[in-house]
Formats: C-alpha cells, structure tokens, sequence
C-alpha cells in the first residue's frame, strides 16, 4: 500500500503545526490536524495586547512564504496570527484543521495492550522507516467542543505540535502558611492573564497595587502594561531575581545587525558543537579568546544604550551564554522610561518569596538579611511553564510519560530534536528553542515530511541515543545547570540545520560565494529550495 495513504495526526494549529501540515500535504499525505482554539496561530491568539515580535519580521518567516509589506518591523501579535492565517489558506492548511477539538490522551496500540506494548517499540526503529513494520498505531482520545462529543480515532503517525510555553504553569512552591490561600488579594499565572481579553486584562489591573514575580520577558511586558494602565500613582511593582539580557534594538553600535556577531558560520566555529569531531573542538577553543573579547564588546554596547546597571538589572551572565540558553528578549517600548518616572518600581530578590494577608514577603533586604513587605492587590506570577509536564500529560502509557521528556538531570531525549528514539512512530516539532524558532519548525517539519515519504531512514537505536547524549553535554555545557533542559539551538542553529541537510540527503551550503557563507547571517530563505 502507497505509505501516503498512511494516517497522520497533528496535534496544534500554531507555528510549527501549520507548518507540519503544509509540507505534508506537498508530499501527498492527508494529515488531520486538532487544535483547541477556533482559529490557527496557537499561543499567538492568546498573548498581551502588547505584545510583539522578538525579531524583526525578515528574519521570523517561513522559507517561502514572505510578510506583505505593510507590515511593523517587529509585528504585532495580531499581525503574526494574520500571516499564520494567510500562510494556512495559501496552503490550503485551514481544510485539515479540525478546530476546537482538545486530544485527550494518546495511546499506542498494535505491538501489545497498553504498558505491555513496550516490547515492541523498538521495532519501529529497525527498519529505520518512519512507519515501522505496520503493526501499530496511536489512538487519540478527542473531545470536540462544537458538538460536546469524545471521539476515538487511529492514526499511523503522531507529529505533536504543543509547544511548550503554554498550558502548564510552573507555579511555586511555598512553605505551609507562606502560600497564595493566605493573602487577602488575587494570584494569577501570567497564562491567566494572556488569555484574557484585552478589555479584562486592561480592567483587572486598573487601580491596582499590581505586583509581577518573575524575570523573564512577559514579566516585563506585564509590568509595562500595568504602568501603563495605573502611571504612578499605582506603580507596578516587579520582583526579580536574575536579571537577563532584554534589548533596546537589535542592531550594535547602531549599524551592525547582532545576526552578523552570533548567527553566521564564522560566529559558530568559537563554539564547541555536538558531534563536530575533534578538529573542530580545537579551533574552537583556539578562538575563544575571539568569541569572549566579541561579546564584552557587545555587552559594553548595550550597558552603554540601556540604564540596565543603573537600576540593578545587570545580568550575572554574558551575553552569549544568554544566546546560548534562549534567555534574550526585547524591551517593551520606553521600559526604562517608565521605571525613571516611578510607575514600573524594581525589587530585587536573590532568595525566595511568601505571602501574608496584605502582599509578599521577600526573604532577604538585597544587602545581608532581613525582610521587606511589598504590600499588593494582585500578584501575577510570570514564572514560565512546565513544557515537560505539558508533554508528559498527552499519553496513556505510564512508560511514555516517564521517558518521553527527560528528567530533572536530562533534556528531553529526542533526536534530532524530534523523535524519541523509544517511541515508535510519533514526532515532536516546536519543543526545543532557538533564535528564531520558526525557522527550526519549519526545517523540522521538512525533515519529517520526507523520513514519512521514505527519503531517508532513521539510523538503530542506539546510534541516536548516543547523539542525544552527545547533544544533552552540548546543552549542560553552553546553558548551565540550570537552563540546559530548554533544549536550546540559539548558538549552535546553523550546525543543527546542516545536520538536518545532511539526513536529507541536500546541500549544506546554502549561500552564494566565499564571503557569504562564512560571514552572513544564515535564515529561513537560505533554504527555501529544499520542499
């Protein structure tokens, strides 16, 4: 039988889902896609009014597919969810999409019942083929919200396209007597509040002694949302405590796109890559001194612009290890602006955090002990999600759920950032991070097309969790201890697509002349001839 005729499941509509589906459909399958929301654009459709794009709108596209040309440099978020809409209909996307149907649960079936089938999971590898030997099958559990039905279906394959910045908030944990049921106010995750309507959000905060735990981006977006609701006479209190790199502009010096410092060839020969082989360490480590001296040099530039030491904000880390472990970000609009008017108010806290009835408490003074209450109305924790969690929750099968994203010592083992090499005949796109992460989407969702059009075949079990390990060092090594397991590409996303290039069997050189390739910065449109 034609494997194109084989059923394949997607599970999300957002960025890597519709994604997943376009290049499906160009190699003839028919896949089903689910999502819960009513439209295409995932997290996108739920987010801040405020919100915008991370990187100008020519570097955040897929390969084939460019912006109108009215668009903002760094779009808005409606403005995204318009281009994913666009993209989803010039594909012809949108007809396969099933919307507001929420996967219950997923279960492999065929090899064995339930836990049992374990025994046979492997098989799916040694023949290399996507597909396997035939003799299984995920079966998804479906809840449909239109017509308030739970349907089971079967698919041949499973691409899962969840994302991991929503759905499971990474909440705290507290003392007894130190937790939010002891304070008079509300506490909400930030997820909370993105879902809202813009009215609601923008009501909710009004008037407010507004505090926003957290260091990360959308803590300071929700901060400057706040301060721009209340000014000062209710200023927005953040509580934070390891500063990260979030910048003005993303151009140094004024002129020089950071892309041509960190996202070219040159940039990736001072760092040691996974599976680069010997040589390739070597120079690594004889160019150091290049790639440290580049970035103090960077860093200056950007202490120089951005008031970050002034008001404590410095980060303890550099900024290419903030590369390195996804943790950068862009300012909102006039931030610093607002902290030296008084309506965004900044408390530092190495420690730990409870509440009391009228607020928090903050467990050290910043200089050597004691105590400071920040008294508060509200108090919205933006302290990330648990996309490890939110993975593990979509299976049945308490084997799947043990080892399907890691543990608190792993990354989650997937090779090539997709297949895990003991789950038969299921993919995950849009896990890992990079500096642009619709480009790694979209070049995974090419990557999975054709291993299901038989392009290629998986290499044994073995040799992949030897790559995944190999990788994993690679992410201890440039993240730290403590943000390895976001799996991130952002210093290492040229290596990773070569390697992707080299599966399929194309060109891992993509630009025109010497120059060019060494010292260009690499994006989406490098590879639009690979379909």
């Amino acid at each position: 039988m034609d494997h194109r005729t084989k059923r394949v499941a997607i599970v999300g509509a957002g960025t890597s889902g519709v994604a997943a589906c376009k290049h499906l459909l160009a190699r003839g399958f028919r896949p089903v896609v689910f999502d819960a929301g009513a439209s295409v654009g995932g997290q996108w459709t739920r987010t801040l009014a405020s919100t915008r794009l991370q990187s100008p709108h020519v570097a955040y596209r897929f390969s084939d597919f460019p912006w109108p040309d009215s668009v903002d440099w760094y779009p808005r978020h409606d403005q995204v969810v318009g281009y994913l809409a666009a993209y989803a209909r010039r594909f012809a996307v949108d007809e396969r999409v099933r919307f507001r149907s929420t996967v219950l649960a997923a279960e492999f079936v065929g090899a064995g019942d339930g836990d049992d089938a374990a025994a046979g999971w492997e098989r799916w590898n040694g023949n290399g083929e996507a597909l396997g030997d035939g003799s299984g099958a995920w079966r998804l559990t479906v809840r449909h919200d239109d017509t308030d039905t739970t349907q089971v279906y079967e698919f041949d394959f499973l691409i899962l396209c969840i994302g991991r910045f929503s759905g499971v908030p990474n909440i705290p944990a507290f003392p007894p007597g130190g937790g939010p049921d002891v304070f008079r106010g509300r506490v909400i995750h930030s997820m909370e509040f993105s879902d809202m309507d813009d009215a609601d959000a923008a009501a909710l905060v009004k008037g407010k002694r507004v505090v926003v735990v957290g260091s990360g981006k959308s803590a300071f977006d929700i901060a400057a949302e706040c301060a721009e609701a209340n000014g000062v006479e209710q200023p927005c209190t953040m509580i934070c405590r390891s500063p990260r790199w979030l910048l003005h502009d993303t151009n140094v010096w004024g002129k020089v796109d950071i892309g041509y410092i960190y996202f070219t060839r040159f940039a990736e020969l001072m760092v040691r890559k996974p599976g680069a082989g010997v040589a390739s360490n070597l120079l690594a480590m004889f160019l150091s001194p290049l790639g440290w001296l580049i970035s103090k040099l960077t860093e200056a530039y950007y202490k120089k612009e951005i008031p970050m030491e002034e008001h404590g904000m410095s980060p303890e880390y550099g900024l290419s290890k903030s590369l390195s472990s996804c943790l950068i970000g862009m300012l909102p609009e006039r931030f610093y602006d607002k902290v030296k008017e008084g309506s965004v108010v900044i408390k530092r806290s190495a420690k730990s955090f409870t509440f009391r009835d009228d607020g928090l408490v903050l467990d050290d003074d910043g200089g050597g002990g004691g105590e400071r209450v920040v008294q508060a109305d509200l108090v919205i924790l933006a302290t990330g999600f648990r996309g490890d969690e939110k993975l593990r929750r979509m299976f049945a099968s308490r084997r799947v759920r043990d080892i399907v994203a890691g543990s608190p010592e792993t990354a989650a083992p997937l090779y090539r950032e997709c297949v895990h090499p003991r789950v038969p005949q299921m993919a995950v796109i849009g896990y890992s991070e990079s500096a642009t992460n619709i480009h790694t989407c979209e070049m995974l969702a090419k990557w999975v097309a054709r291993l299901l059009d038989g392009a290629f075949r998986l290499p044994p079990v073995r040799r992949m969790e030897e790559s995944v390990a190999e990788w994993g060092r690679y992410m201890r090594r440039s993240a730290g201890e403590e943000h390895f397991r976001r799996s991130c590409l952002g210093g290492v996303g040229i290596w990773y697509s070569d390697e992707l290039c080299r599966d399929m069997g194309c060109d891992t050189r993509r630009k025109k002349g010497l120059l060019a390739e060494w010292f260009q910065p690499y994006g989406a449109v490098d590879y639009a001839d690979i379909q």
